[in-house]
């Protein structure tokens, strides 16, 4: 099958990213690191945050050997899955992990850049974060696209068994970046978030000193934490949400328009969503160079500064959109250029819906900052009561998004045909990859969170002063609100990617069927071979309805997996701060002058204690999640996952909202009141809301984000092991 021309923009928007990276990268590398101690305590950041990346990719590293050997067996030996599985999950595992990689090497060297500049100005402070941020965000989308780009090329040339089968295999790579990602979360969520919650309750709560303190012995692996699960683990996290909504869109595509493979529909069908995350590269650079601000800006201006640079791109590539579709050719390119208007609207207001709900511009933290007054119990119970509401938002514009994606793509059909089924399906895989496409400025907005956080440490540690101090803060302020507004994207495409995938799901049984040579009956009662079937014959032949329990057996597994993903991940990161606590209270009360500032603690001890946690406590709930797929796949059979599937995304989308937002608000509350607000640092009020803060860490950066991660990896889990599922039938 021959490659058009125009597929050709999908590997150079690769190298532009990827190059454009590397650019910012070396402007970072050229500002000054300011003074002996500001580079010393950036290089005890940097080598613990290194030693424990090293750490965590021995013990993936065994578990994707271990995965390689089990699909090389179902490939070549059980002969029920197609040979080029295990090249491709290793490949999309390795990618994973070098854009988290990058990603906190580039965060370890600007936090001490971002509190030199910020020695200057409030915007040369943010110019340096954010671009430094954006070196993530170009380096996962330059990764992603050269990736699928480096695969579409290969499986076209010796995989002669059509685009259906190229583009479900490539699923495959996508899986292997959910598994590293889910590692790469788990276990930077725990170490972030064991330090950050130990130095609290014993600095900020018990000790009453600052954050940051350089006195407090948890500081440093606090800052470590802050690089190994914010930046590590959520560029790990995007990858896969970005490869996969492009994958699955393609999947799709093939799919849908199987029957106009002859005059290149289909092709034109795959192509298209590799097209527009190709276009989006290059928008999502437009909005980079638009991100500035002015000296004594409110977070208000903070917050316009960012939201400027995103909302031009968003609406460059809706406009793009449609000239991409138009020039294609593909059918019905009006209504699909509308699909994805729809999930870049669904990304802004889910974005600002975030923000409403976890700044401390707006009345929902400002309440949870007064609560602080009548104690810690009252901050906890305003803060879960915010988030919980703060749910419905994101959950209606998600159904809202999916049904007129739907509509637009299947030209409003409610006759629940196979074609117009097939074509409605696709339109949600391109509304997600359209929320999505400016993931190169998104990311940037996340990742410069910790970068903003570390140069807040960096500049206490180095005791920069008040001025300095209060820059950094106003950085760190907006970053907690544009890491919310991140989780909250990324959980938001999950929910629209996981529904495609489930669409993907169908076709790989029916292509494992075809290669088992099962044959099955349609709606009509004929004998049909898997390839022929349509969706309704497949609905109707493995029984997928609310009547059959194998169904809603699986959906109650599926909620309550991410229940149990998120239980055992907080009580992870509990156990490890106990430790923490005790390690800091040991060194307080035996290592002479620490708080008088005459001792020096042991931070490497406090280094070693997340380490260890998290190395031991990532590998039982990341299994689980890998494990539970497959098990209700072999006991209740086909029924069973699709129920799984549709309850782990319902359950676990309105849980990580919750967890993601409940947490962001905490964090805000807490800065409220530290800048001078209802008593100020010290206050009662403020050792509440510190309380409050603790709870949240492993809300917003452990469990919930990792289950975005968790709702996608069982599809995957799922698609990789139709065969085995289909030998138990």
């Amino acid at each position: 099958m021959s490659i058009p021309s125009v597929f050709w923009l999908v590997p150079v928007a690769s190298i532009v990213a990827l190059g454009m990276a590397f650019f910012f990268f070396r402007q970072m590398m050229g500002e000054d690191e300011g003074t002996p101690r500001m580079r010393e305590i950036a290089l005890y950041v940097r080598r613990g945050a290194m030693a424990y990346l090293k750490q965590q990719y021995k013990v993936v590293g065994i578990v994707f050997a271990v995965l390689c050997v089990l699909f090389a067996f179902m490939a070549y030996g059980l002969h029920v899955q197609n040979p080029w599985v295990p090249f491709a999950f290793l490949t999309g595992g390795f990618f994973s992990g070098l854009a988290g990689f990058f990603g906190m090497k580039t965060a370890t060297y600007a936090s001490a850049r971002t509190a030199n500049a910020a020695r200057k100005s409030l915007d040369s402070g943010l110019k340096v974060a954010f671009r430094s941020g954006a070196v993530m965000g170009l380096t996962v989308v330059g990764l992603g696209l050269l990736d699928i780009a480096i695969w579409f090329v290969v499986l076209n040339i010796f995989d002669s068994d059509g685009l259906i089968s190229i583009t479900t295999t490539m699923l495959t790579f996508g899986m292997g970046a959910s598994t590293q990602a889910l590692f790469a979360r788990v276990g930077g969520g725990i170490y972030t978030k064991a330090a950050d919650v130990g130095a609290d309750i014993v600095g900020k709560v018990e000790a009453d000193i600052p954050e940051d303190d350089p006195r407090n012995p948890a500081t440093i692996a606090d800052n470590v934490g802050d690089n190994v699960g914010d930046v590590a683990g959520m560029g790990a996290d995007l990858y896969e949400s970005y490869c996969g909504s492009v994958l699955s869109t393609a999947a799709l595509g093939a799919s849908a328009f199987a029957a106009s493979a002859a005059d290149g529909m289909q092709l034109k069908a795959v192509i298209a969503p590799m097209l527009i995350a190709a276009v989006g590269v290059f928008l999502s650079l437009i909005g980079i160079f638009l991100v500035r601000t002015k000296e004594g800006a409110t977070m208000k201006d903070l917050l316009h500064s960012l939201s400027l640079g995103t909302n031009v791109s968003a609406v460059l590539i809706a406009a793009a959109t449609f000239a991409i579709l138009y020039l294609l050719g593909i059918n019905n390119w009006l209504g699909l250029s509308f699909s994805v208007i729809s999930g870049l609207a669904a990304g802004v207001i889910i974005g600002q819906a975030t923000e409403y709900y976890t700044s401390h511009s707006y009345k929902p933290t400002q309440r949870i900052s007064e609560a602080g007054l009548t104690g810690a119990a009252t901050v906890i119970i305003k803060g879960i009561g915010t988030g919980m509401i703060s749910t419905c938002i994101p959950v209606i514009t998600i159904g809202v998004a999916i049904m007129l994606s739907y509509a637009f793509a299947n030209g409003f059909d409610l006759s629940m045909s196979s074609e117009s089924l097939a074509h409605g399906l696709y339109g949600i895989g391109i509304a997600a990859v359209g929320m999505l496409s400016t993931l190169g400025i998104t990311l940037a907005t996340d990742a410069y969170g910790p970068i903003a956080d570390n140069a807040g440490g960096n500049a206490e540690m180095s005791e920069l002063g008040e001025e300095v101090r209060h820059r950094t803060d106003a950085l760190d302020a907006l970053g907690n609100t544009t890491a919310a507004t991140g989780k909250g994207f990324a959980i938001g495409s999950a929910a629209l990617t996981a529904l495609a995938l489930l669409a993907s799901y169908i076709e790989e049984i029916k292509i494992a069927m075809q290669r088992a040579g099962i044959m099955m009956e349609n709606v009509k009662g004929e004998l049909i071979s898997a390839s022929q079937a349509t969706i309704p014959d497949f609905m109707n032949y493995f029984q997928v309805n609310l009547m059959n329990p194998k169904v809603l057996v699986g959906a109650f597994i599926g909620a309550m997996a991410a229940f149990l993903f998120c239980g055992l991940t907080m009580e992870a990161v509990g156990r490890a701060a106990q430790k923490m606590v005790e390690e800091v209270r040991r060194q307080f009360r035996e290592i002479p002058g620490i708080l008088e500032g005459k001792g020096t603690p042991d931070y490497g001890s406090c280094v070693e204690i997340s380490t260890r946690a998290a190395q031991r406590e990532m590998i039982f709930p990341s299994l689980l999640a890998i494990a539970i797929p497959i098990v209700v796949g072999i006991v209740l059979g086909v029924a069973g996952v699709l129920g799984l599937l549709v309850g782990g995304l319902a359950g676990g989308f309105t849980l990580a909202v919750f967890m993601a937002n409940a947490g962001g608000a905490w964090d805000n509350a807490k800065k409220m009141v530290e800048e001078g607000n209802f008593g100020g640092k010290g206050s009662f009020a403020h050792k509440a809301t510190i309380v409050g803060d603790t709870v949240g860490d492993p809300f917003k950066d452990t469990s919930g984000p990792s289950l975005n991660i968790l709702i996608k990896l069982m599809s995957m889990v799922s698609i990789v092991m139709a065969g085995l599922t289909i030998l138990f039938i």
